[in-house]
C-alpha cells in the first residue's frame, strides 16, 4: 500500500512539474518580446553562456566533480556534444527571432509538428516501427500544414526548421543517454569558445546589449540562464515520473500558449483559412495522442499478463 501511494506521489508532482514546464515555454514569448531591440543572435549567445554557468552549478550540487567528468569518459562523446549544442543553439536562435520578428504564431506551428517529425525520424533513421495511427497523424497533420502553405501562400519555412532543428536535436539526445543537466552543460560548455569572442566584439564595436538595451532589459537578459535550466531540470523531473505519452500531450501547451499569445496579444495574422489549417492539425494531433495512449495500454496489459503468467 505504502508503494502505490509513494508512486501516486511520484506521478502528481511529475505532473505538477510537467504542467509547470509548459507554462514556463508558454510565456517565454513575452520574454523574449521584451528584451527587443537588443540583437535576437546576442540574446541567443548570452543565453547559451549564462545557461551554461546555472546547469554548471547545478550539476556540481548534484554529481559532484566527479559526475561532471564521468560523461566525457564514452568514446567520441565531445564530437555528440558539440553537435548537439550546435543544433539546440540554432533552435534557440531562430526562435528568438521568430518571437521578435512578429512570427509567434509560427512557432506554434513547428512545435505542433515537431512530435510528428520525431516519429518519422525514428521511423526512417532508428528504424522504429511506426503504428498506423502514427502514419495517419502524420498524413491529417501534413494536410493542415499544406493549408496553412495555402494560406501563408509560401512555405512556412521557418517553423518546418524549427520543427526540424529540434527533432534533430531529440534525436541527438537519444544518442547521448546521459542526465539532461550535465547534457546541457556540455552541449553549451564546448561551445563557449567561440560565442564569447562574438559576445565581446559585439559588445566593443557598439552592437552588445549594453548599447541596445535598456537598464532592466539588461537585467532581464541576466535571468535567461535560469529561463533556460529552470523549465529543463522540470521537463527532466516530469520525465522521469510519469509516462512519454502523458509528457508529450502536456508539449502542446506551450505552442497552444504561443498561439494565443500571438493572436491575442501581439496581433498577428491569423485568418479563417490559417484556422481551419490549425484544426486539421489537433485533429492529428489527437489521433496521434489517443493511439499512443491505447498502445501504452495495450502494452501495460501484456506486461500486467506475463507476470501473473511468471508467478503462476
Amino acid at each position: 500500500m505504502n508503494q502505490l501511494l509513494h508512486s501516486k506521489k511520484q506521478n502528481e508532482l511529475g505532473m505538477a512539474c510537467a504542467i509547470l514546464c509548459a507554462l514556463v515555454w508558454g510565456i517565454l514569448p513575452i520574454y523574449w518580446k521584451s528584451l527587443h531591440p537588443i540583437n535576437s543572435l546576442l540574446i541567443m549567445f548570452y543565453r547559451l553562456v549564462l545557461a551554461c554557468i546555472v546547469v554548471f552549478l547545478g550539476s556540481l550540487i548534484v554529481y559532484k566533480w566527479k559526475g561532471i567528468i564521468e560523461p566525457l569518459k564514452k568514446k567520441e562523446a565531445i564530437p555528440v556534444y558539440i553537435l548537439a549544442g550546435i543544433v539546440i543553439s540554432t533552435n534557440w536562435g531562430l526562435y528568438i527571432w521568430m518571437v521578435n520578428a512578429g512570427f509567434i504564431v509560427q512557432t506554434s506551428i513547428g512545435y505542433y509538428i515537431e512530435p510528428l517529425v520525431i516519429c518519422i525520424f525514428g521511423a526512417i533513421l532508428l528504424k522504429e516501427k511506426i503504428e498506423k495511427y502514427t502514419l495517419a497523424a502524420f498524413i491529417i497533420a501534413g494536410i493542415g500544414v499544406v493549408i496553412m502553405i495555402f494560406s501563408y501562400g509560401e512555405v512556412p519555412l521557418l517553423a518546418i526548421v524549427l520543427a526540424m532543428t529540434f527533432a534533430t536535436y531529440a534525436l541527438i539526445k537519444k544518442k547521448l543517454q546521459i542526465p539532461a543537466l550535465l547534457s546541457l552543460f556540455y552541449e553549451t560548455f564546448f561551445l563557449l569558445p567561440v560565442v564569447i569572442p562574438c559576445i565581446l566584439y559585439m559588445e566593443f564595436t557598439g552592437r552588445g546589449a549594453f548599447t541596445q538595451g535598456e537598464p532592466y532589459q539588461i537585467g532581464l537578459l541576466f535571468l535567461s540562464g535560469l529561463f533556460t535550466a529552470i523549465p529543463l531540470s522540470l521537463f527532466a523531473m516530469a520525465a522521469n515520473r510519469i509516462s512519454l505519452i502523458a509528457l508529450g500531450i502536456t508539449e502542446y501547451i506551450s505552442p497552444s500558449m504561443a498561439l494565443i499569445l500571438g493572436i491575442f496579444i501581439y496581433k498577428e495574422t491569423f485568418d479563417l483559412i490559417h484556422f481551419i489549417g490549425f484544426i486539421i492539425i489537433w485533429i492529428g494531433l489527437i489521433i496521434f495522442t489517443a493511439g499512443g495512449i491505447r498502445s501504452r495500454r495495450q502494452f501495460q496489459g501484456m506486461e500486467q499478463e506475463g507476470q501473473v503468467n511468471g508467478r503462476s
